[in-house]
């Protein structure tokens, strides 16, 4: 089975860009290994959010994402080749194939680095290296992304998290081939 896109990693940045692209239709998959520094994390500066635990967030950001079709499964990419139109990932577990990869990896830049895509010195306090990303998202590598603090955004959840909707806008627009809008209204 193929999907549209490959999202690594199910924190604010990768479960939020789920969202956007199960809602849009385009078919997501998400491959989370549970390493979210979020987890790790006590919110009370989430516009919108009084209080909430990091684990919390991250639960419901994934049932958000599983709501619009998202399928998530469990598990470490070790690695994404080129292959057809797309890629191929490959887990402990499995492997599967998508058009486009997003990189939502946290702190975690080894995968990137690995499958070619360009890396440099991050701005963050001890986070050393970061995704090479242009402000769209895209990296060197045509068809893979990056989004939130891999992509060199602020650690804050809703930086990242708005970070992983811009690309995913993008990326949609891309799949598109025009600007994609996505905007819910009060039903009277």
């Amino acid at each position: 089975m193929s999907y549209d896109v490959a999202i690594i990693g199910a924190g604010p940045a990768g479960a939020s860009a789920a969202l956007f692209t199960a809602k849009a239709g385009k078919k997501t998959l998400v491959i989370d290994s549970d390493q979210s520094i979020t987890k790790r994390a006590w919110v009370e500066n989430h516009y919108g959010v009084a209080e909430i635990t990091g684990p919390d967030l991250v639960e419901i950001g994934k049932k958000q994402a599983a709501k619009f079709g998202a399928e998530l499964v469990q598990g470490k990419v070790v690695t994404v080749a080129k292959e057809g139109e797309g890629f191929r990932l490959e887990t402990e577990n499995g492997s599967y194939e998508a058009k486009h990869v997003v990189l939502a990896t946290g702190l975690n830049a080894e995968l990137a680095q690995q499958i070619g895509v360009n890396t440099k010195p991050g701005t963050e306090p001890r986070i050393k290296t970061v995704v090479d990303a242009t402000p769209e998202g895209k990296t060197n590598v045509p068809g893979i992304w990056a989004a939130g603090t891999a992509a060199g955004v602020s650690v804050h959840t809703i930086i990242t998290a708005g970070d992983g909707v811009k690309v995913a806008i993008n990326l949609i627009s891309e799949l598109n081939g025009e600007r994609y809008v996505d905007h819910d209204v009060l039903k009277a």
